[in-house]
């Protein structure tokens, strides 16, 4: 059995990654392939746990570092409980997030050292990277105004908290990685509605990645 094709979804808030994340995954079962659709930080109990103490502001105090550290911790027990298990049997997996997140919230914005962050992704994923990367991107006021829409009772999380020139490196920082790595990302406008999004999105794995034939 060949191994599964690992994506990842990435972008700043609100931009449409748990929706594109279901709609491929639909699209994926409709040419015979099997794919789980998961979150970063999240995908297992431990990493969900993880994820509830971070966008509740409880590590904010302690720095970004300290937020690092705990997304990795949430990245390993992901990867050994979910991603791995589901690549070595011939699944594919959607990921909402990975670790260009934590190069973008905890270095770029963070402004946490660049060496720092590549050996806790070293440690973290053990050399898994994903097949293809799918960047979204979109005016950070947009993506923050979509966000307050989504949840309007919940109040804002951790990092939809942050201020607009935060959201603005993110999205810098994202376009960076883009730019460094075009063999495994591409950008695709996210100011477009969920159905035009996806179409985008579908044409860009169909052509980057082989879906196998439906049975």
């Amino acid at each position: 059995m060949s191994r599964g094709r690992f994506i990842t979804l990435e972008g700043g808030e609100g931009v449409g990654k748990s929706t594109l994340a279901k709609a491929l995954a639909l699209r994926l079962a409709q040419a015979g392939v099997r794919a789980e659709v998961t979150r970063e930080p999240g995908g297992s109990p431990m990493a969900e746990a993880i994820r509830e103490a971070v966008l509740s502001g409880a590590i904010r105090e302690h720095g970004p570092f300290a937020e690092a550290l705990m997304f990795s911790a949430a990245r390993i027990d992901h990867i050994d409980r979910l991603i791995a298990p589901a690549l070595a049997r011939g699944d594919w997996v959607i990921c909402d997030r990975f670790a260009d997140s934590t190069r973008v919230y905890q270095g770029v914005a963070g402004e946490l050292e660049p060496d720092l962050l590549r050996s806790l992704e070293r440690v973290a994923t053990a050399g898994l990277a994903p097949d293809l990367t799918l960047i979204l991107d979109l005016d950070p006021r947009k993506g923050l105004a979509r966000a307050a829409r989504r949840s309007p009772d919940q109040g804002k999380d951790r990092f939809e908290a942050e201020t607009l020139g935060f959201h603005r490196k993110l999205r810098q920082g994202f376009l960076a990685i883009a730019a460094a790595e075009p063999e495994r990302c591409a950008v695709l406008d996210a100011s477009r509605n969920p159905a035009a999004l996806a179409e985008a999105a579908w044409l860009t794995l169909a052509e980057r990645l082989t879906v196998p034939e439906a049975a």
